[in-house]
């Protein structure tokens, strides 16, 4: 794209300008315009790009152009003086944000623009701006600040969407309630934890008092299975020393009134502690089952943990409960629980006690759960003042942002795409689609429920359908979910229009995974696929066994043990080519992916596992295949390298890197394509080890160091990176490095190519070097896959997912941006061609994984000397 737009307008083609338009709508902050203003854009647009420290423009002078960021990142820097070193910068713009708004009426620039890192700018002149505004002025004033337009908050380096800061009602609670807290603000579903606190309370009060639980009558009409809110409180200050007061068991019951899982009758949103009715969720229902024996125990024995647990939150519920009452309605009790929250916080740490008692008074309690909701806006008269008792705030001044410091807890709402990436760590579908259906509520909320909430909750759904991919077969509530959202939304567009244009979209998803279509197309292995394995007993026989991809090392051994008649107790055993014997443990999942490239399993009693021996065909080949290949090109072993290699990484699901990341045996889900594609990375270094130290001619050795350097330029050429590295660092093997009489006869010309492609593999200033190489590629790319994965490791490993039991979504959005890069990669198709012999070759490599091996393969080649 970037050449394309270093061309001038007049001079750039029809495919220049589709090229410019696919990349412009990979940007989120292009996705709502019209394609006629998108093709203007890119019609007129120019590319530009800054490196690090660069200043684009500074503090009152006057605009010529317009900006939109492509990639990287810039900083806004304001000064109060006309000296410039006086500046501070006050927000980051990243990808997808625009600036340069004050062209429209030649003001002075607001602020100083320098770029954080390398960056992309999308840049249009004032003129061509000027026209774009006056015809397109409504779709593009969300790009704007005031007084054109409403700026976007908090844009940050993300790839595809912003990362907006939301305004959340957001208090400390333990992590496990958290995950759902997305839903509980966006779509009233009560999190898992509370659910269960929920579960845990009744089955306790059936069994320890059931007459608090019972039909009861009030002014002729009768109330179906309620309890008393006084009863309520006595029970509770009954059952832990943990419940210090009865305002205490009222914030505790409100606890469970908040998340929707205890309800008034009357559908009022305070608990009190009064002669008042209440309900449990689990008997709403007419037909609500009581509970069981075992039940009733289970609910004995979490009783005091649940108690705890709500006795650590209910006093936030309790505050919320109180500041919600208008002042005059405030108790005495109240006001001292208002001056003693006002006590901690060092915002108001310089008022006298006095006034704080007053504020008691006058506070008002006001929750805004939705992000880019505006408090007043700039020259507005003001009417009222702010503590922030929770959440975050942005202060925008014409379009710039600065993020004030919040007093306590801070929350940021991820990414659209960085929640459907990643609420498996936290939120499993069987959670997550219930909250999704839960939003379309009755027939009657339905017809009142806003269009913006239901394309905002469908969004996410599509959003997440996309992300799930093959996933979605896995799961039997996913694709139920699915179609019943699909009668859903069905019903609604008849009626709300704007919902017509989601709905193909979602009719194509459930086509595509579901039927016979799915069968008949190629597929990556699932977790339900069942695959064969051998395995082997002490006296080198086998037997085959099938078994579910996700199957433990128990299932293994029971699978062998029931085929051979055994028994023995048996241990499953991962035995090297070397003679390593790691005993796999009953609850390892999938375990064939332990298996190294000759690696073989081995079924055995404890007796006789230390005269395990490897299998003769583990050590590998005995010849090299040159005489194969060396008559084959070098672009068509590359080629057909890649094409190889494009099908491995096809099917490597990016939920696979977050399951790799965080422990694949947390999940039971399988990511036995993104170890074949790790593998097959070992199988092509080993396999430029293997042929170098089985080649015992001193100039064959040299023509194939000048092969493998052939292939690896050409790898580097169809941008195989994963392929590229392998056979870089199969040459970097000390068994090949060492053999100082081979490459001294290496041509000079093959050892500067050399020297450059290992340059590539220098590790400092965090892989600069390849990550430069990296950004100036086109997809379809195949990256070097062992750094994704440090990526992802390091981003796990550094970072907590939960900081004060909330979900750190800055993790989430540096691990998403890891795995966009992946998507990044195959974002465009890899073309085929299929020279057949040369095709067989390159999947069918025979190679020796013993390190020990091939060493003495290299010194019997060229001995040490001296």
């Amino acid at each position: 794209m970037s050449v394309c737009l270093f061309f001038r307008p007049a001079e750039r083609s029809g495919e220049d300008v589709d090229i410019i338009l696919a990349r412009l709508r990979g940007v989120k902050a292009f996705e709502k315009f019209h394609p006629n203003l998108l093709q203007q854009i890119c019609m007129c647009g120019f590319y530009e790009c800054l490196e690090k420290g660069i200043t684009l423009y500074r503090q009152g002078d006057i605009g010529t152009s317009w900006y939109a960021v492509l990639s990287g990142s810039l900083d806004v820097k304001v000064s109060e003086t006309a000296n410039h070193q006086d500046a501070v910068t006050i927000c980051t713009l990243g990808v997808g944000t625009a600036f340069g708004e004050s062209i429209l009426d030649n003001t002075p620039r607001h602020a100083t623009i320098v770029s954080r890192e390398n960056s992309e700018l999308l840049r249009i002149e004032q003129r061509e701006f000027k026209t774009l505004w006056e015809k397109y002025r409504q779709c593009m004033a969300g790009l704007l600040a005031p007084p054109y337009g409403v700026m976007d908050s908090g844009a940050t380096n993300d790839s595809e969407y912003h990362m907006q800061t939301y305004t959340l009602e957001c208090f400390s609670v333990p992590h496990s309630q958290l995950p759902l807290s997305l839903s509980r603000i966006l779509l009233q579903v009560p999190s898992e934890q509370i659910l269960r606190a929920e579960k845990v309370l009744r089955n306790a009060v059936l069994a320890r008092a059931p007459h608090m639980i019972r039909d009861r009558k009030y002014h002729l009409k009768t109330y179906r299975q309620c309890c008393v809110g006084t009863e309520l409180v006595d029970w509770l200050l009954q059952q832990s020393s943990c419940v210090h007061s009865r305002a205490h068991a009222v914030g505790m019951w409100q606890v469970l009134l908040e998340e929707g899982v205890l309800n008034h009758v009357d559908h009022e949103l305070n608990f009190q502690d009064k002669y008042l009715f209440y309900r449990f969720l689990d008997d709403e229902e007419e037909d609500a089952v009581l509970p069981s024996d075992d039940e009733k125990r289970e609910a004995e024995e979490e009783l005091q943990e649940t108690l705890l647990f709500l006795s650590q939150i209910g006093p936030d519920a309790h505050m919320r409960m109180i500041l919600r009452k208008p002042p005059g309605q405030r108790t005495a009790e109240d006001l001292e629980i208002i001056y003693d929250e006002l006590l901690h916080i060092k915002a108001l740490s310089h008022l006298s006690n006095t006034v704080k008692r007053e504020l008691a008074g006058v506070l008002i309690f006001e929750s805004h759960a939705k992000a880019g909701t505006v408090l007043f806006n700039q020259g507005e008269e003001g009417t009222s003042w702010y503590i922030i008792q929770k959440g975050s705030v942005n202060v925008v001044i014409y379009g710039k942002v600065m993020s004030c410091h919040v007093i306590s807890q801070v929350m940021k709402y991820p990414a659209l795409d960085d929640f459907a990436l990643m609420h498996c760590v936290f939120m499993p579908n069987s959670q997550l689609c219930p909250a999704l259906l839960a939003s379309q509520g009755s027939e009657q909320e339905r017809l009142d429920y806003s269009v913006a909430s239901k394309r905002r909750v469908l969004s996410l759904a599509l959003r997440w359908a996309a992300l799930q991919g093959h996933h979605l077969l896995e799961d039997d509530t996913a694709l139920s979910f699915l179609e019943e959202l699909h009668g859903f939304v069905s019903n609604d567009a008849r009626v709300l229009r704007p919902l017509k244009e989601l709905l193909p979209e979602l009719e194509r998803i459930i086509k595509q995974y579901s039927g016979e279509e799915r069968l008949a197309k190629k597929q990556p292995i699932r977790s339900f696929d069942d695959i064969l394995l051998k395995v082997y007993c002490s006296d080198h026989t086998y037997t085959t066994i099938r078994v579910p991809v996700l199957a433990t090392g128990r299932e293994v051994t029971a699978a062998v043990a029931d085929k051979l008649g055994s028994t023995e107790e048996l241990l499953l055993i991962n035995l090297s080519a070397s003679g390593e014997k790691q005993i796999l443990k009953p609850n390892d999942v999938s375990v064939f992916q332990s298996l190294g490239e000759n690696g073989r399993l081995f079924a055995c009693s404890r007796e006789q596992l230390d005269s395990l021996n490897p299998l003769p065909e583990q050590e590998g080949p005995s010849t090299g295949s040159m005489s194969s290949f060396e008559l084959m090109s070098s672009k068509d072993l590359a080629f057909q390298m890649t094409q190889y290699d494009w099908e491995l990484f096809s099917c490597v699901h990016e939920y696979e890197l977050v399951f790799h990341t965080f422990g694949r045996q947390a999940y039971r889900r399988s990511t036995a394509n993104l170890e074949l594609f790790l593998k097959r990375f070992n199988q092509v270094q080993l396999w430029v080890v293997t042929e170098v130290c089985l080649c015992g001619t001193l100039s064959k050795r040299v023509q194939l160091l000048k092969k493998f350097i052939k292939i690896a330029a050409h790898c580097r050429e169809f941008k195989n990176l994963n392929s590229f590295f392998a056979i870089i660092m199969g040459m970097c093997n000390p068994a090949v490095s060492r053999l100082s009489q081979t490459w001294e006869k290496l041509p000079s010309k093959f050892k500067k190519f050399y020297g450059e492609f290992e340059s590539l593999l220098d590790p400092s200033r965090n892989h600069r070097a390849y990550r430069l190489t990296m950004a100036k590629m086109e997809p379809p790319i195949i990256p070097f896959m062992p750094l994704l994965i440090k990526d992802m490791t390091f981003t796990h490993e550094g970072n907590k997912t939960f900081i004060d039991g909330l979900v750190n979504f800055e993790k989430m959005r540096l691990i998403a941006n890891t795995v966009r890069a992946m998507r990044h990669c195959r974002s465009q198709p890899f073309c085929d061609k299929n020279p057949q012999e040369v095709r067989n070759y390159v999947r069918q490599l025979n190679v020796i994984d013993n390190q020990r091996t091939l060493s003495q393969l290299s010194f019997r080649l060229e001995p040490r000397r001296g």
